[in-house]
């Protein structure tokens, strides 16, 4: 609902700041905005993903950006939210560039901006062809030679990559990949989709059988097409893995199933690179201009090495290559690892009668999804929001304007509530020795994934067979080492058994630009994923964005992309936007590229 008297509040902000901004006076726009103020810039002055903050911050983007920028027209939208709360006035705004439009949202503290976020929406001149816009598609009256739709995209699939180059490569065909690949469909950017699975979703079809979403289906929509009214809230994976496919396929993407990337490089000279993918056996050359790496952040296995790894008699694996309990069946399962791989697989092993134990190493964080859901995502993504008029796409602005400078203190205060309120749960799972934290500031769950995307469970039922035994638990101890039929910990205690899964997470995202590439790119691209937080396994300087992702790379032309499925749908929209202003060839200055702090 709109309340009149904050929207006429915040009009009068953005008024004032449109004139400031119009006449380049910097000095008239800072004094509108708190000393402790925070503006989050998704492309619209920055061409970049970037949160300035602090007013010296914001003088120094403005002062390089601003003449180019050309904002106007910084208008309250009358349609959507606006609200007075706890002392806080916030709402939506539109705003024009000298190249794009853009919808924004403002907090005011004190009467004066405290948050800002400038997101691009649609370049003017290269708008997405929907709506009144939408293809005519079926031509009408004599078309006597005219090739139909299905004849025109039988040449295309059979042209891209063999005789046409596509305009951006993309590798890694999980929802990252596909959903970045409709994005550019619709810019009308030609790309192509390779991917080491055969079909479309096998990257979630061939995971452990117990896998499924642990966040609900009003946070996981894919761009463009939600799923149906009926859809399950928390998705099976075989099921995400159908969705996948059909929407791979309904979207007209270019799609390269059981296709290996092999080698890249890239000529600065030409600002190409070369790419060879073994095709069907055979060895194919693309040259792309731009390379997306999208093999998400569940892609490369991080396997550890324990001595007597090479005498174990039973079976090992990553729990990337587990299947299910049926393999399990009469053996004792020690798994390695406490976050969500290891509590699903502990669980599955459980309820089918095998002996598992789970080894925990550090404490993990957990959090019980029906909570999770009240009082973190479900006032933004749930029923209830959608009837408030909350769409999907308006979640994802107010989840964006949220700066990650700021986000802890948002986060906090619903796990606290969590904690309170299912303080009997964690004392049971206390009781039977499960070593548990709320994040290095108690921020909770989130903040623990954008920092290191991991130290974390869903709980979705696990929990509950860990407090009645059903799951055996070691804690407190790192892995020693392996027998031949046991795992040792530190402390002397050893724990029988015929299989060891190793669910033990994944490396960097630009382990893959090694790879692929090279060392020296994957150095100078630096550490992916983080937020430079200084808190465990995300080590600072404080950067205020994830590390490289869905942005500009020390490596021109090289970008990487993934994430959960909402990342994955918001996030792919940046993207596209910035690939499809290259391609246009429009001007995109870079402001505030990010340094390389650490290498991996």
């Amino acid at each position: 609902m709109l309340d009149t008297a904050a929207a006429t509040k915040i009009q009068n902000v953005l008024s004032t700041l449109n004139r400031a901004l119009a006449n380049e006076k910097i000095d008239d726009a800072l004094e509108l905005f708190t000393d402790d103020c925070y503006w989050r810039d998704l492309l619209s002055f920055t061409w970049n993903i970037k949160t300035v903050e602090g007013k010296p911050a914001i003088r120094d983007m403005l002062e390089q950006r601003l003449a180019d920028v050309a904002p106007a027209d910084w208008t309250v939208d009358a349609e959507e939210h606006a609200a007075h709360v706890d002392g806080i006035t916030e709402g939506f705004f539109t705003f024009d560039t000298a190249a794009a439009r853009g919808h924004g949202y403002i907090r005011l503290k004190d009467g004066l901006v405290w948050t800002l976020l400038t997101a691009m929406h649609e370049l003017k001149g290269h708008e997405e062809p929907a709506g009144d816009a939408r293809p005519m598609g079926a031509r009408h009256g004599a078309a006597l030679g005219e090739p139909t739709w299905a004849e025109e995209r039988e040449a295309e699939q059979a042209e891209l990559g063999v005789t046409t180059q596509p305009y951006v490569l993309i590798i890694g065909g999980g929802q990252g990949g596909i959903a970045l690949g409709a994005r550019l469909r619709q810019h009308g950017v030609p790309a192509l989709i390779v991917e080491k699975n055969a079909r479309p979703g096998d990257s979630w079809r061939k995971r452990y059988k117990s896998l499924c979403l642990h966040d609900p289906v009003w946070y996981d929509h894919l761009p463009y097409i939600k799923f149906p009214e009926n859809w399950p809230v928390f998705s099976p994976k075989d099921k995400i893995g159908d969705w996948l496919e059909m929407y791979a396929k309904v979207m007209e993407l270019n799609f390269w199933g059981a296709t290996e990337a092999k080698q890249a490089s890239y000529d600065e000279t030409t600002q190409t690179w070369t790419v060879d993918v073994e095709r069907g056996g055979a060895r194919v050359t693309l040259q792309p201009r731009h390379l997306v790496l999208a093999t998400g952040m569940s892609a490369k296995p991080n396997v550890p090495h324990f001595p007597g790894q090479d005498i174990f008699a039973g079976i090992q694996q990553h729990s990337s290559e587990h299947r299910g309990p049926d393999e399990m069946a009469g053996k004792k399962v020690a798994v390695v690892g406490s976050n969500n791989s290891a509590h699903d697989i502990c669980a599955a092993l459980a309820e089918n009668g095998v002996d598992v134990t789970m080894i925990q190493r550090s404490s993990t964080h957990i959090t019980k999804s029906d909570s999770l859901m009240k009082h973190a995502l479900g006032p933004l993504y749930s029923e209830e929001a959608v009837a408030r008029g909350i769409t999907t796409e308006k979640a994802d602005l107010i989840n964006a304007s949220i700066p990650y400078g700021l986000a802890p203190a948002f986060q906090k205060p619903a796990f606290d509530t969590i904690r309170r309120e299912d303080a009997d749960f964690y004392q049971a799972l206390e009781d039977a020795g499960f070593m548990l934290d709320f994040g290095a500031d108690d921020s909770g769950l989130f903040m623990k994934y954008l920092r290191r995307a991991s130290g974390y469970y869903i709980d979705v039922g696990a929990s509950q067979l860990i407090i009645d035994g059903r799951i055996k638990l070691e804690s407190g101890s790192q892995v020693k080492e392996l027998t031949d039929n046991s795992v040792v910990l530190e402390d002397g205690r050893e724990i029988p058994a015929d299989a060891v899964i190793y669910a033990t997470g994944y490396g960097s995202m630009n382990g893959w630009a090694a790879e692929l590439i090279s060392q020296d790119v994957a150095d100078k691209v630096g550490k992916v994923w983080g937020l430079g937080s200084d808190t465990p396994k995300d080590p600072g300087p404080w950067e205020g964005e994830q590390r490289n992702m869905w942005k500009p790379t020390q490596q021109d032309n090289l970008w990487f992309h993934g994430g959960n499925l909402a990342q994955s749908r918001h996030y792919s929209h940046y993207l596209a936007l910035q690939l499809k202003a290259r391609m246009a060839g429009l001007a995109t200055p870079v402001y505030g590229l990010q340094e390389t702090h650490h290498l991996s």
